[in-house]
């Protein structure tokens, strides 16, 4: 195996990851700024008000998203696998 070898397959899985992670993220950073817009525009300093929804909201993206997010995971593997003898060299 050699080091560029090595070096695509980092690449590939740290890209694979931001691109699994960004929607949740992004719900997550989108549900916290309405949160926080509605606490300033209320008045409502309660800090855990920030946390209840981002966390239902959150769980609610990995419902919709995980057979999405699962299906790359598992094609990246499938593709590592498929290559296995390239790399044994």
């Amino acid at each position: 195996m050699q080091t560029s070898d090595v070096a695509d397959i980092t690449r590939n899985a740290l890209f694979l990851v931001i691109q699994v992670a960004a929607p949740i993220l992004l719900i997550s950073l989108v549900i916290g700024l309405i949160v926080s817009i509605f606490q300033t525009v209320t008045s409502i300093q309660e800090q855990t008000l920030t946390f209840v929804p981002k966390i239902i909201i959150t769980f609610l993206g990995i419902i919709l998203l995980g057979n999405w997010m699962l299906t790359q995971l598992i094609t990246y593997i499938h593709t590592l696998w498929d290559d296995f003898s390239i790399y044994i060299r």
